[in-house]
């Protein structure tokens, strides 16, 4: 269900609420984050976590006007899942800032390589940056927006305990990992 300027709170009433709902948030985003070795993680998104993404715009521009409210949940919105899929940002950390530019110069289009399995099923690749490119033949972004287009066969096996796997196949970042219990039963929340 997508976020509307009625289901947002008003810059008074957020800043009244805002430690209580960013502690609910912040809970809330940690069985979501899974990490794909020392390198990469992906933050899978929700309405609750682009709800929290929108209301800290709204505060930090100081934004109150109707058309640059729709701006922002315009721009937000195609974040959420929509019933068989799943949308996450990967993050591409190095803490040092030179080794990270070297590193990303080493994997330009790894964002295309991200993937998910369901029960040993075929790898379900990322549609990635689906907005605008973040790659090119020389380098890629440290942060890239990916879509996993489930279908409902994988959702179906997901809700009946399927175990989930997911990883990178690169050369640069290769991994795959069995994501937790805590984890696969936080992403069937966004399954129809």
């Amino acid at each position: 269900m997508k976020i509307t300027r009625e289901s947002l709170l008003s810059l008074e009433v957020y800043a009244e609420q805002r430690d209580e709902f960013r502690k609910q948030v912040m809970a809330h985003k940690k069985p979501r984050r899974v990490t794909l070795g020392d390198h990469a993680t992906l933050l899978f998104e929700d309405r609750l976590t682009i709800q929290y993404q929108i209301q800290e715009m709204l505060r930090a521009e100081k934004i109150f006007e109707g058309k640059e409210i729709q701006e922002e949940l315009d721009t937000y919105n195609p974040l959420i899942p929509d019933g068989e899929n799943w949308k996450a940002t990967l993050l591409i950390e190095y803490t040092d800032v030179e080794e990270r530019q070297v590193a990303l110069t080493r994997m330009p289009g790894v964002e295309h390589r991200v993937w998910a399995r369901v029960a040993g099923a075929e790898k379900i690749y990322a549609i990635a940056n689906e907005d605008l490119e973040r790659s090119n033949d020389e380098k890629t972004s440290a942060v890239h927006f990916l879509r996993f287009e489930l279908g409902s066969e994988n959702c179906g096996l997901l809700k009946s305990g399927a175990r989930l796997a997911m990883g990178i196949d690169s050369e640069e970042l290769p991994y795959n990992i069995n994501v937790s219990e805590e984890a696969r039963l936080s992403l069937i929340s966004d399954l129809n």
